[in-house]
């Protein structure tokens, strides 16, 4: 396993400068405080958990450092159900099956054979045995995205890996990565997580943008739209969250904004199209119906005001 002396990526920044340099260069705007649980999660080869809403940009994390540190990504999507055989392991049954028969056919002992076929060849390495295979060149980072969906009985899978980086399989022993993955865990704060996760990992919550940081995000990665349209949708999702709505636009869903008034053609915001492309920022009919039976009209002439909510915008 390629890594630094001091067990750090060979890749990882030195400093939290040359993080918020690392994420500008790619493209992800980030305050100093991000920057600085990203440098100590590696430097501490700490776990970092990420809490906010959804289209934040907490995902997005995991795959700028795999870019970063020039390293895979391996990503766990969490759902309700995930259980050992999706997320850890499972045998490779209709080629043991296989084994065992051939095994038979040759006259080979069946207790031999089954102790032939609980080997490394017949298992199936499922994301989080994949993140601790010692045939990594380099520790790749470990995207356990949206914990939250998981069940909480998931969670004490995760507490030997975050602890120690190995994962017991009865058959063959204990399991020990090289050198600790890079890991990323994030949740949509659906449900708490257990305090025994938490207390593995270094903490950061990521809110919604204020507007300049917002601009800022839409300027960087849809520069095909103009500034004064820019501001205008920002103005406009800023006001938006401000709202009464089942579920407040994230970040994602601004950008998604962007590019359907730049596929359009837009130079300015008005209520027809807004009310044609409602749908790329708000996710919930009744949301929409509301924004459209009345409140539409005073959050457009907002978005062309020159005037801010809170002195943001």
């Amino acid at each position: 396993m390629v890594s630094a002396p001091s067990g750090v990526p060979v890749h990882a920044p030195t400093s939290i400068d040359e993080v918020e340099r690392a994420l500008r260069d790619r493209m992800y705007v980030a305050e100093r405080s991000l920057a600085t649980v990203i440098f100590l999660s590696l430097k501490l080869q700490k776990p970092l958990f990420l809490e906010g809403e959804a289209g934040v940009g907490k995902t997005e994390i995991a795959k700028v450092l795999s870019d970063l540190l020039q390293t895979p990504l391996i990503r766990l999507q969490c759902y309700e159900g995930l259980d050992v055989n999706a997320a850890v392991y499972e045998w490779n049954y209709s080629r043991q099956l296989l084994h065992i028969r051939l095994l038979e056919a040759a006259g080979e002992d069946s207790h031999e054979a089954l102790q032939e076929i609980f080997g490394p060849e017949f298992l199936i390495r499922r994301p989080l045995l994949q993140a601790i295979d010692e045939s990594h060149e380099r520790s790749p980072v470990l995207l356990i995205d949206e914990i939250d969906r998981a069940d909480e009985e998931f969670e004490a899978f995760l507490l030997e890996l975050l602890s120690d980086y190995q994962i017991t399989v009865p058959e063959l022993g204990t399991l020990r990565a090289n050198q600790p993955p890079v890991v990323i865990i994030t949740s949509n704060r659906t449900r708490e997580v257990h305090d025994a996760l938490k207390r593995r990992c270094l903490y950061h919550w990521i809110d919604y943008p204020e507007f300049d940081k917002e601009y800022q995000i839409v300027t960087t990665k849809r520069p095909e739209i103009s500034g004064e349209l820019a501001r205008q949708a920002c103005r406009f999702v800023q006001a938006l969250r401000r709202q009464e709505l089942y579920k407040l636009p994230g970040v994602a869903e601004t950008l998604d904004w962007a590019s359907a008034l730049s596929a359009l053609g837009a130079t300015s915001l008005d209520e027809s199209i807004v009310v044609d492309t409602l749908g790329t920022l708000l996710k919930y009919q009744d949301d929409i119906q509301k924004i459209r039976g009345g409140n539409l009209g005073p959050l457009v002439e907002f978005a062309h005001a020159h005037t801010t909510i809170n002195g943001n915008g």
